[in-house]
């Protein structure tokens, strides 16, 4: 059997500042039609910053959709045809004040692949210089300097429940071996 799935007709139901919301129709392997609902997201950046000290930048936020307040690392989404890198770049100091001249990339993950097309690419950033930030005027953000065991202990007890956060600590933790 292929597991592949033709589109057969494809409705934009909603178009937003962010996603847009589609409703297909599809052709699975077995023949039979099925309806698939899709946010179209245009994707993401994390960044897992390290002082000097391997403390974790971390951000505190609000999160409406959740009701609560999460400890995360810094992130954004894209602009229309933004490189990654950059916005990665962008994101760091506009969160956190901190600016480096060297990212490496930790990969990409799919968060929520049974409905949503967003891609995060996840980045490692040390050597940090330290500035202003200038957050998004909706973004209300509160910093924190976590050190890096800490965290790897809260993902690891489930008190950090963010996808980038917790992939980015994890494999950290693997390829450097903190």
């Amino acid at each position: 059997m292929t597991l592949y799935e033709k589109t057969l007709h494809s409705e934009t139901l909603f178009t937003g500042h962010i996603i847009k919301v589609r409703l297909d129709t599809v052709q699975l392997p077995n023949g039979k039609n099925a309806t698939r609902e899709v946010v179209n997201h245009p994707g993401g950046v994390g960044i897992l910053a390290l002082d000097e000290k391997n403390n974790v930048l971390t951000v505190k936020q609000y999160r409406y959709v959740y009701g609560q307040t999460l400890l995360e690392i810094p992130a954004g989404k894209l602009e229309p045809g933004e490189d990654p890198y950059a916005a990665a770049l962008r994101e760091l100091q506009e969160e956190t004040g901190a600016t480096t001249d060297k990212l490496v990339s930790l990969g990409e993950i799919y968060p929520t692949p049974g409905f949503c097309s967003e891609i995060i690419r996840l980045y490692l950033a040390r050597n940090l210089t330290f500035g202003e930030m200038s957050p998004d005027e909706d973004e209300f953000l509160e910093v924190q300097r976590v050190p890096f065991p800490v965290m790897v202990d809260q993902v690891l007890r489930g008190e950090i429940s963010d996808a980038k956060t917790c992939v980015a600590i994890l494999k950290a933790k693997l390829l450097l071996g903190l």
